[in-house]
């Protein structure tokens, strides 16, 4: 017997969900490269998570110690922990293997390269950070790439048009 329906066309994992996006960092930076990666959560950051509570538009990562981790990610309070619940914005640590953090952290720490978190997703039960190498772009670099994008789209617009 063959499978029934077509395969997803998407390249996404169907058993992830994506629970929060930096929309801005694609504006404000130009992403060089991405890493997925694991973080260290207490029960009640979870629930709040599954929930989406979370926000990481000010969201950093930093190397230290030789560990790399994750500053202003704002998870909300999970009303139902009451006491056992967490701080807000503490610093949590990310679970990246040594030659990645070799490899991808420490290109952050020596250059005037920044990590940003640009999702936070489930796969498998698991809470992964998706992390960004990125420069920070000027003024005049922003108002270019928008430029751009909009003439793409107008390119995108007219081939639709023109095929219909």
């Amino acid at each position: 017997m063959g499978k029934k329906g077509k395969k997803s066309a998407s390249k996404e994992d169907p058993n992830s969900r994506t629970v929060c996006q930096n929309r801005k960092a694609r504006h404000n930076y130009e992403i060089l490269d991405t890493l997925d990666c694991g973080i260290v959560l207490a029960g009640s950051e979870v629930k709040s998570i599954r929930a989406n509570k979370i926000s990481i538009e000010e969201a950093f990562a930093r190397m230290k110690d030789g560990e790399v981790w994750l500053y202003n990610c704002d998870i909300a309070l999970y009303p139902q922990a009451n006491t056992m619940n967490h701080q807000t914005r503490r610093p949590r640590k990310l679970l990246m293997k040594k030659a990645e953090i070799k490899k991808f952290a420490e290109r952050g720490e020596h250059t005037s390269l920044t990590l940003i978190p640009l999702t936070v997703y489930f796969t498998r039960g698991l809470v992964k950070v998706k992390l960004g190498i990125a420069k920070g772009r000027k003024l005049h670099d922003k108002r270019e790439k928008l430029k751009k994008d909009s003439a793409r789209m107008d390119i995108q617009r007219a081939m639709r048009a023109r095929n219909n």
